[in-house]
Protein backbone atom coordinates (compact mmCIF):
# COMPACT_ATOMS: atom_id res chain seq x y z
CA UNK A 1 0.00 0.00 0.00
CA UNK A 2 1.13 3.65 -1.06
CA UNK A 3 3.11 5.26 2.17
CA UNK A 4 2.28 8.49 3.23
CA UNK A 5 4.87 11.42 2.83
CA UNK A 6 6.85 11.66 5.78
CA UNK A 7 9.43 14.78 7.41
CA UNK A 8 12.06 14.76 10.36
CA UNK A 9 11.55 16.44 13.89
CA UNK A 10 14.76 16.54 15.67
CA UNK A 11 16.21 13.44 14.28
CA UNK A 12 13.04 11.01 14.28
CA UNK A 13 11.16 10.41 11.20
CA UNK A 14 7.30 11.00 11.40
CA UNK A 15 4.40 11.09 8.99
CA UNK A 16 3.23 14.07 7.72
CA UNK A 17 -0.18 12.98 8.76
CA UNK A 18 -0.40 11.97 12.45
CA UNK A 19 -3.20 9.78 14.72
CA UNK A 20 -5.83 12.27 16.43
CA UNK A 21 -7.49 10.76 19.64
CA UNK A 22 -10.18 12.94 20.18
CA UNK A 23 -13.17 10.90 18.33
CA UNK A 24 -11.33 7.86 20.50
CA UNK A 25 -10.60 9.27 23.71
CA UNK A 26 -14.57 11.09 23.54
CA UNK A 27 -13.45 14.75 22.67
CA UNK A 28 -16.08 15.36 20.45
CA UNK A 29 -16.26 19.09 20.87
CA UNK A 30 -19.60 18.79 19.33
CA UNK A 31 -22.06 17.17 22.86
CA UNK A 32 -21.91 15.32 25.52
CA UNK A 33 -24.31 12.41 23.83
CA UNK A 34 -21.50 12.10 20.98
CA UNK A 35 -18.85 11.77 23.21
CA UNK A 36 -20.75 8.82 25.35
CA UNK A 37 -21.16 7.85 21.62
CA UNK A 38 -17.68 7.64 21.28
CA UNK A 39 -16.46 6.00 24.94
CA UNK A 40 -19.12 3.42 24.00
CA UNK A 41 -17.50 2.29 21.16
CA UNK A 42 -13.57 2.35 22.63
CA UNK A 43 -14.13 1.59 25.88
CA UNK A 44 -11.44 -1.09 25.56
CA UNK A 45 -8.00 -2.10 23.86
CA UNK A 46 -9.41 -4.46 21.49
CA UNK A 47 -11.91 -2.12 20.20
CA UNK A 48 -9.02 0.45 18.65
CA UNK A 49 -7.41 -2.05 16.48
CA UNK A 50 -8.95 -1.27 13.70
CA UNK A 51 -8.70 2.56 13.62
CA UNK A 52 -5.01 1.40 14.81
CA UNK A 53 -4.58 -0.94 11.53
CA UNK A 54 -5.89 1.61 8.66
CA UNK A 55 -4.17 4.31 9.54
CA UNK A 56 -1.05 1.71 9.48
CA UNK A 57 -2.05 0.45 6.38
CA UNK A 58 -0.27 3.88 5.13
CA UNK A 59 2.52 3.86 7.61
CA UNK A 60 1.15 6.75 9.82
CA UNK A 61 2.42 5.45 13.00
CA UNK A 62 2.92 8.67 15.19
CA UNK A 63 -0.44 9.35 17.54
CA UNK A 64 -0.58 12.85 19.50
CA UNK A 65 -2.73 13.14 22.49
CA UNK A 66 -2.42 13.37 26.74
CA UNK A 67 -1.98 9.55 26.57
CA UNK A 68 0.50 8.95 29.84
CA UNK A 69 -3.21 9.52 31.64
CA UNK A 70 -5.43 7.58 29.21
CA UNK A 71 -4.49 3.87 30.01
CA UNK A 72 -6.93 2.36 27.63
CA UNK A 73 -5.26 3.70 24.50
CA UNK A 74 -1.88 3.08 26.13
CA UNK A 75 -2.64 -0.64 26.51
CA UNK A 76 -4.80 -0.83 22.89
CA UNK A 77 -1.24 0.62 21.44
CA UNK A 78 0.93 -2.51 23.11
CA UNK A 79 -1.92 -4.49 21.77
CA UNK A 80 -1.95 -3.21 17.82
CA UNK A 81 1.97 -2.92 17.83
CA UNK A 82 3.00 -6.81 18.64
CA UNK A 83 -0.46 -7.82 16.48
CA UNK A 84 0.60 -5.83 13.49
CA UNK A 85 4.14 -5.98 14.23
CA UNK A 86 5.07 -2.12 14.19
CA UNK A 87 6.08 0.72 16.75
CA UNK A 88 4.17 3.57 17.22
CA UNK A 89 6.01 6.58 18.06
CA UNK A 90 4.18 8.34 20.87
CA UNK A 91 3.55 12.34 21.36
CA UNK A 92 3.18 13.20 24.53
CA UNK A 93 0.96 16.42 25.63
CA UNK A 94 0.54 16.12 29.32
CA UNK A 95 -1.01 18.30 31.82
CA UNK A 96 1.54 19.96 34.03
CA UNK A 97 1.16 21.91 37.43
CA UNK A 98 3.38 25.35 36.53
CA UNK A 99 3.08 26.61 40.06
CA UNK A 100 6.38 28.42 40.97
CA UNK A 101 6.43 26.36 44.00
CA UNK A 102 8.52 23.22 44.89
CA UNK A 103 5.20 21.13 45.13
CA UNK A 104 4.21 22.19 41.68
CA UNK A 105 7.74 21.44 39.85
CA UNK A 106 8.08 17.70 41.80
CA UNK A 107 4.53 17.60 40.36
CA UNK A 108 5.82 18.17 36.75
CA UNK A 109 8.40 16.59 37.11
CA UNK A 110 6.61 13.44 37.99
CA UNK A 111 3.80 14.31 35.43
CA UNK A 112 6.81 14.32 32.53
CA UNK A 113 8.74 10.93 34.02
CA UNK A 114 5.69 9.45 33.16
CA UNK A 115 5.63 10.27 29.27
CA UNK A 116 9.24 8.73 29.55
CA UNK A 117 7.91 5.55 31.51
CA UNK A 118 5.40 5.21 28.34
CA UNK A 119 8.10 5.00 25.56
CA UNK A 120 7.07 8.74 24.40
CA UNK A 121 9.24 10.48 21.77
CA UNK A 122 8.03 13.53 22.30
CA UNK A 123 6.64 15.37 25.48
CA UNK A 124 4.71 18.97 24.65
CA UNK A 125 2.96 20.07 27.33
CA UNK A 126 -0.76 21.15 26.89
CA UNK A 127 -1.38 24.36 25.72
CA UNK A 128 -3.42 24.97 29.08
CA UNK A 129 -0.74 24.45 31.26
CA UNK A 130 2.22 26.74 28.99
CA UNK A 131 -0.20 29.21 28.24
CA UNK A 132 -0.51 30.20 31.88
CA UNK A 133 3.05 31.08 31.43
CA UNK A 134 2.54 34.26 28.73
CA UNK A 135 3.20 37.55 29.27
CA UNK A 136 2.48 39.55 26.29
CA UNK A 137 3.66 42.36 28.02
CA UNK A 138 7.46 40.91 27.88
CA UNK A 139 6.82 38.73 24.61
CA UNK A 140 8.06 35.89 26.56
CA UNK A 141 6.98 32.30 28.44
CA UNK A 142 7.88 32.38 31.74
CA UNK A 143 10.10 29.49 33.19
CA UNK A 144 9.76 27.54 30.04
CA UNK A 145 13.50 26.54 30.25
CA UNK A 146 12.11 24.86 33.43
CA UNK A 147 10.16 22.43 32.28
CA UNK A 148 11.98 21.86 28.66
CA UNK A 149 14.66 21.21 31.01
CA UNK A 150 12.87 18.46 32.47
CA UNK A 151 11.85 17.23 29.52
CA UNK A 152 15.92 16.57 28.05
CA UNK A 153 16.66 15.04 31.49
CA UNK A 154 13.95 12.10 30.62
CA UNK A 155 15.45 11.71 27.11
CA UNK A 156 12.44 13.37 25.44
CA UNK A 157 11.69 15.79 22.49
CA UNK A 158 10.61 19.15 23.80
CA UNK A 159 7.88 20.81 21.85
CA UNK A 160 4.74 23.39 22.61
CA UNK A 161 0.74 22.51 22.48
CA UNK A 162 -0.50 26.19 21.20
CA UNK A 163 -4.06 27.07 21.32
CA UNK A 164 -2.80 30.24 21.89
CA UNK A 165 -0.39 31.49 18.36
CA UNK A 166 1.82 33.73 20.81
CA UNK A 167 3.22 30.68 21.91
CA UNK A 168 5.09 30.12 18.72
CA UNK A 169 6.07 33.65 18.06
CA UNK A 170 7.59 34.14 21.28
CA UNK A 171 9.02 31.20 21.42
CA UNK A 172 11.05 31.54 18.21
CA UNK A 173 12.13 35.20 19.22
CA UNK A 174 13.40 33.58 22.54
CA UNK A 175 14.98 30.74 21.00
CA UNK A 176 13.32 28.34 23.71
CA UNK A 177 14.81 24.74 23.75
CA UNK A 178 11.65 23.26 21.52
CA UNK A 179 11.75 21.19 18.66
CA UNK A 180 8.16 21.38 16.77
CA UNK A 181 4.87 23.31 18.05
CA UNK A 182 1.10 21.98 17.96
CA UNK A 183 -1.18 24.35 16.65
CA UNK A 184 -5.12 24.89 15.92
CA UNK A 185 -5.70 25.62 11.92
CA UNK A 186 -8.63 25.34 10.03
CA UNK A 187 -10.53 26.77 7.40
CA UNK A 188 -13.32 27.75 9.52
CA UNK A 189 -11.42 29.52 12.30
CA UNK A 190 -12.23 27.15 14.89
CA UNK A 191 -11.42 27.96 17.85
CA UNK A 192 -8.32 30.08 16.51
CA UNK A 193 -7.59 33.10 18.44
CA UNK A 194 -6.85 35.59 15.03
CA UNK A 195 -7.63 35.52 11.41
CA UNK A 196 -6.98 32.19 9.53
CA UNK A 197 -4.66 34.42 7.74
CA UNK A 198 -2.55 35.56 10.79
CA UNK A 199 -1.96 31.85 12.00
CA UNK A 200 -0.79 30.47 8.78
CA UNK A 201 1.65 33.59 8.37
CA UNK A 202 2.94 32.56 11.88
CA UNK A 203 2.74 28.57 10.80
CA UNK A 204 4.87 29.43 7.52
CA UNK A 205 7.05 31.47 9.69
CA UNK A 206 7.85 29.13 12.29
CA UNK A 207 11.19 28.28 13.14
CA UNK A 208 10.07 24.75 13.57
CA UNK A 209 7.74 21.96 12.12
CA UNK A 210 4.25 22.88 12.92
CA UNK A 211 1.84 19.68 13.62
CA UNK A 212 -1.32 21.38 13.21
CA UNK A 213 -4.93 20.04 14.74
CA UNK A 214 -8.62 20.72 14.78
CA UNK A 215 -8.07 20.42 10.84
CA UNK A 216 -12.03 19.72 10.28
CA UNK A 217 -13.22 21.97 13.06
CA UNK A 218 -14.35 18.94 15.11
CA UNK A 219 -16.65 17.74 12.14
CA UNK A 220 -17.87 21.00 11.34
CA UNK A 221 -16.44 21.26 7.92
CA UNK A 222 -16.35 18.16 5.49
CA UNK A 223 -13.04 16.28 5.00
CA UNK A 224 -12.56 17.15 1.45
CA UNK A 225 -12.57 20.83 2.01
CA UNK A 226 -11.05 20.94 5.27
CA UNK A 227 -7.84 18.64 4.03
CA UNK A 228 -8.00 20.64 0.42
CA UNK A 229 -7.00 23.83 2.62
CA UNK A 230 -4.63 22.98 5.24
CA UNK A 231 -2.44 20.56 2.92
CA UNK A 232 -2.31 23.55 0.43
CA UNK A 233 -1.41 26.42 2.47
CA UNK A 234 1.33 24.14 5.00
CA UNK A 235 4.60 23.91 4.32
CA UNK A 236 6.91 20.34 3.05
CA UNK A 237 8.06 20.08 6.82
CA UNK A 238 4.37 20.52 8.69
CA UNK A 239 2.33 17.77 10.05
CA UNK A 240 -1.61 17.35 10.28
CA UNK A 241 -3.29 15.31 12.73
CA UNK A 242 -5.97 13.74 12.13
CA UNK A 243 -8.44 12.25 13.93
CA UNK A 244 -11.62 9.34 13.02
CA UNK A 245 -14.35 7.76 14.35
CA UNK A 246 -14.33 4.76 11.78
CA UNK A 247 -11.58 2.75 9.43
CA UNK A 248 -13.38 4.00 6.85
CA UNK A 249 -12.99 7.61 7.58
CA UNK A 250 -9.43 6.92 7.80
CA UNK A 251 -9.60 5.75 4.54
CA UNK A 252 -11.32 8.25 2.34
CA UNK A 253 -9.36 10.89 4.90
CA UNK A 254 -5.67 9.71 2.83
CA UNK A 255 -6.82 9.25 -0.03
CA UNK A 256 -8.06 12.81 0.17
CA UNK A 257 -5.19 14.06 1.53
CA UNK A 258 -3.07 11.77 -1.31
CA UNK A 259 -5.05 13.83 -3.86
CA UNK A 260 -4.56 17.39 -2.48
CA UNK A 261 -0.81 16.91 -2.09
CA UNK A 262 -0.33 15.14 -5.46
CA UNK A 263 -2.75 18.11 -7.14
CA UNK A 264 -5.64 15.68 -8.61
CA UNK A 265 -9.38 14.88 -7.56
CA UNK A 266 -9.62 12.17 -5.24
CA UNK A 267 -10.98 8.92 -5.74
CA UNK A 268 -14.31 9.26 -3.52
CA UNK A 269 -17.60 7.45 -3.62
CA UNK A 270 -20.49 9.40 -4.20
CA UNK A 271 -22.90 11.13 -1.34
CA UNK A 272 -26.05 9.59 -0.82
CA UNK A 273 -29.17 11.14 -1.93
CA UNK A 274 -32.88 10.37 -1.62
CA UNK A 275 -33.12 10.33 -5.01
CA UNK A 276 -29.28 9.42 -6.60
CA UNK A 277 -31.03 9.77 -10.00
CA UNK A 278 -30.05 13.78 -10.60
CA UNK A 279 -27.44 15.08 -12.98
CA UNK A 280 -25.93 17.24 -10.02
CA UNK A 281 -25.08 14.17 -8.56
CA UNK A 282 -22.87 12.91 -11.77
Amino acid sequence: MKQFPRTNVAGISLPRMLIGTNWMLGWSHKSVPLDNMITKKYNAAESFLPMFEAYLTYGINAIMGPLGNTPVILDALKMASDKFEKEFILIDTPIINVDDTKEGRESAAAIIKRSKEINASFCLPHHSSVEQLVNKNKGTIERLDDYTSMIRENDLIPGLSAHMPELIVYSDANNYDVETYIQIYNCLGFLMQVEIEAIAGIINKAKKPVMVIKSMAAGRVTPYVALNFVWNTLRDKDMVTLGAYLPDEVHEDVEISFAALERRFPDLEGRSSPNMNQAAFG
